[in-house]
């Protein structure tokens, strides 16, 4: 991941010199994205700056990106897969300055506008500044796995930045920029660009279960991500998802995806990462998978004292007080700095899946198969503000970039458009995921294949959030929880663990502004509120954790 910083609608010349002087110090910030390389452009009505991590093209790609033609300026935080076809199918000669994959996105741009931006397939944020016409055009990935926020002024400048630190203490408003949108200069308002079909409100899938062509979509998407030129990892949690991804990552080790194999891989071994306490659920399996896929694994063990003294830099770095972000953010941002200290600039992740197949525990709860579809989708509109903040960020924080096969855009709609009765949780018939593992039967061991589902909370070590909560109340006394709502009248806490959160995160940003970007809402096993109503018991429960599903949640499930 990089990190970028801009400054637009500058409507004064003179104060260009200040404002860069700002710039340079606000992009400081994000700097831990980015600690390969530093760049920034400025005229008279715009500030691009750029801390660069890089991964495809070391050498040349550093950024802000030029169109030496048209004077178009780009700084962009993420990867475009599909670059290699998207430069062969423009209509114009261009003249390409580096190997980089984002700099299509400025020919893209010349030649179609903003139309151009369902043709990427990649994870981006990005600001493309056009002075020849006096506008802007900023984008962000269609799931929102790069992180993008947007901000005013008093004098009315509009900032952009990768996370909100960068931002918070300047902007007097402050928004989280919506994923699958984009905003162009001379409009000034946010137009969706991401509309697939299985989004669309009343849409109920029904394509035919084919579960050779769910497969081998989903090897194509984690080939496409395989895209780079510095040594890569895979994370692998000891369960089904991020199992799948390693499994099938293994398979592609020898060649560069770049030119089909034909030559040697930059480097063709696979390191395996899993993080826990001693004796974890997860790091047991994780053994297991690695061995079975040939990877160099390594096994990155902390203790509750180390999470702990950890929760302060893990929430300034995550921008966020929900719970179970935070549970699940902490053992990941541990394991990530023992990986970027072996020289590991990239990982894949299992991220995705159980929004996409309806994996959590409460999904046994779902009554039929519309209200499943319809609970997916708003799992995947969320993915934003949970999962993928956690992954992008925890990684980010030392400079290590975390890629998503399962969110890769044409998987989605291969897996989205399944009947959703396919993937209904029916017991003991069916467990979660069930398509899912059928899919990849063969590629790891059969115990971990159909192993339940554990929160990645849970499984680096059930010790990790009691002692997370045993923490909470001895910071946290009765009377300061009773007196919540004085301190904190907006988005109440109402735990004494999310009293603890929310106080750490005040600390860090403590302007009004910066709460309006954290979700805030009732949940159990990771639900939306809307799934609540499944299940009575759901509605009496204060604790979003997986454990809350008793009935379904059990040590072992057999496979049928």
């Amino acid at each position: 991941m990089c990190g970028i910083l801009t400054i637009l609608d500058i409507n004064d010349p003179d104060k260009v010199g200040a404002l860069r002087k700002r710039a340079l110090s606000m992009v400081k910030k994000v700097r831990h994205r980015g600690p390969d390389w530093s760049g920034i452009f400025s005229d008279d009505r715009a500030i691009l700056a750029h801390e660069r991590l890089s991964i495809v093209d070391v050498e040349h790609g550093a950024q802000p990106l030029y169109d030496a033609a048209k004077g178009t300026v780009l700084a962009v935080n993420g990867e475009i897969y599909n670059h290699k076809s998207l430069r062969a199918g423009l209509r114009e000669s261009h003249d390409f300055q580096t190997e980089s994959d984002c700099e299509c996105i400025l020919y893209l741009y010349d030649e179609m506008g903003a139309d151009f931006l369902n043709s990427l397939n990649g994870i981006f944020a990005f600001v493309l500044y056009d002075p020849a016409k006096n506008t802007y055009l900023i984008a962000r990935d269609p799931i929102g796995v790069v992180p993008l926020y947007i901000g005013w002024d008093k004098d009315g400048h509009l900032y952009v930045a990768s996370e909100l630190k960068a931002l918070s203490g300047v902007c007097d408003r402050i928004e989280e920029f919506p994923p699958g949108h984009y905003y162009l200069g001379h409009e000034k308002r946010f137009q969706r660009f991401y509309q697939p079909k299985w989004m669309e409100p009343g849409f109920m899938p029904s394509e035919p279960l084919d579960l050779v062509r769910l497969r081998e979509s989903f090897e194509a998407a984690v080939r496409r991500q395989l895209m780079c030129d510095v040594p890569y990892g895979v994370l692998i949690s000891g369960g089904v998802d991020s199992s799948i991804v390693a499994a099938v990552a293994s398979r592609f080790k020898s060649g560069r995806v770049e030119n089909e194999g034909k030559s040697p891989a930059w480097w063709p071994q696979i390191h395996s990462f899993s993080v826990g306490l001693k004796e974890a659920p997860d790091v047991k399996a994780a053994r297991k998978v690695a061995e079975h896929i040939g990877a160099i694994h390594h096994e990155i063990l902390f203790t509750v004292q180390e999470g702990l003294d950890a929760l302060s830099d893990v929430i300034y770095h995550l921008e966020t007080f929900d719970i179970t972000t935070i549970r699940a953010a902490t053992p990941m941002y541990l394991m990530t700095r023992k990986i970027r200290a072996m020289g590991i600039k990239m990982i894949l992740s299992g991220e995705g899946a159980d929004e996409v197949f309806g994996g959590y525990l409460y999904f046994h709860k779902a009554p039929n198969a519309r209200e499943f579809h319809e609970e997916t989708v708003r799992k995947i509109d969320k993915l934003h503000q949970y999962d993928c903040l956690r992954a992008n960020k925890a990684t980010a924080a030392w400079g290590v970039e975390a890629r998503v096969p399962f969110l890769d855009r044409e998987f989605l709609d291969v897996a989205m458009m399944i009947d959703p009765a396919e993937k209904m949780i029916r017991r003991p018939e069916r467990m979660e995921k069930y398509i899912l593992r059928k899919a990849f039967e063969g590629y790891i061991p059969d115990e971990i294949l159909w192993r339940q589902k554990e929160q990645f909370s849970d499984g680096v070590g059930y010790s990790w959030i009691n002692s997370l909560k045993a923490h909470a109340e001895d910071e946290v006394s009765d009377e300061m929880l009773k007196k919540a709502a004085e301190r904190f009248p907006v988005k109440t806490p109402e735990t004494k663990e999310a009293y603890l959160y929310r106080s750490i995160f005040e600390h860090h940003f403590p302007d009004a502004t910066a709460v309006d970007c954290v979700p805030f809402e009732p949940s159990v096993a990771c639900s939306t509120p809307v799934a609540l109503k499944w299940d009575e018991s759901f509605q009496r429960m204060v604790d979003p954790s997986g454990r809350a599903v008793r009935d379904v949640h059990v040590d072992a499930y057999k496979k049928t």
